[in-house]
């Protein structure tokens, strides 16, 4: 495809970068590799506070949040040069990283309103830090984009909340029928069923283990692809499972 727009990687990630274009065009003869930032995600492991998650992002967000590994507090301006993320990229990658209350991972700050401005546009006065009281039931966050104005004069953008973030959050999801003990109940019936196949198959692929799980559960409820999902991942981290070194479509089940 066409060249991507340009953004300053991090240094580690430029490494990696750099590494892997070797191999590529030793490999390959008459080929040209292009990076396109604006089209990436990053799963960035990070310790916020007292807890420790696994964020998935977009590349520009993950060189946004990598600046603060060595920074405590940047500035609008200095999020603009440090990044050279084209600047409407920049403002919306940016304030999907502070505008969504249950993905707030930074806090902006606003020398002159306060908190007023907290859902609005960046601005040359607007200073950001990583928000040490963000709190999450799950451990692998995945931050939503912004994806739209709820209103005109600088209104907060409409973004995904995932779900289990922040406080309040309940196991159910918004507007569900299903009551939040049923929701619970659920989950733990999905967990000893994906726990049963693989100890009974040590190794499937995703979708795979998605389809003999649905089928394991038809006649009790139909799981959605996405709770089946989430529980992998509480699995995972629980060490009942892992992804395979070679290909992390695939699962191993550790006895």
């Amino acid at each position: 495809g066409p060249p991507g727009q340009a953004c300053e990687l991090p240094p580690e990630i430029l490494d990696c970068c750099m590494r892997f274009e070797t191999f590529y065009l030793a490999k390959h003869t008459g080929r040209r590799l292009t990076w396109q930032p604006n089209h990436g995600s990053a799963d960035i492991k990070a310790t916020i506070g007292k807890s420790k998650h696994e964020l998935n992002v977009t590349t520009y967000q993950m060189c946004i949040l990598m600046l603060f590994n060595t920074h405590q507090s940047l500035s609008w301006q200095d999020l603009q040069v440090r990044t050279k993320i084209p600047v409407e990229d920049l403002k919306r990658h940016l304030m999907s990283l502070y505008v969504n209350p249950k993905a707030k991972i930074l806090m902006k700050s606003d020398r002159g309103a306060g908190d007023k401005a907290q859902g609005k546009e960046p601005v040359d006065d607007d200073s950001f830090q990583v928000n040490t009281a963000f709190e999450c039931k799950l451990f692998r966050v995945k931050v939503p984009l912004v994806l739209g104005r709820a209103g005109e004069g600088g209104g907060v953008p409409r973004v995904e909340l995932p779900e289990g973030c922040g406080p309040g959050s309940g196991g159910a999801a918004a507007g569900s029928d299903v009551p939040a003990s049923v929701e619970e109940d659920r989950k733990h019936l999905v967990e000893a069923v994906i726990v049963r196949v693989m100890k009974s198959r040590k190794t499937l692929d995703h979708n795979q283990l998605v389809m003999e799980v649905t089928r394991h559960l038809t006649s009790r409820f139909q799981p959605s692809p996405t709770l089946i999902k989430q529980r992998i991942e509480k699995l995972i981290e629980r060490e009942y499972l892992e992804r395979s070194q070679a290909d992390r479509r695939i699962y191993n089940y550790l006895a």
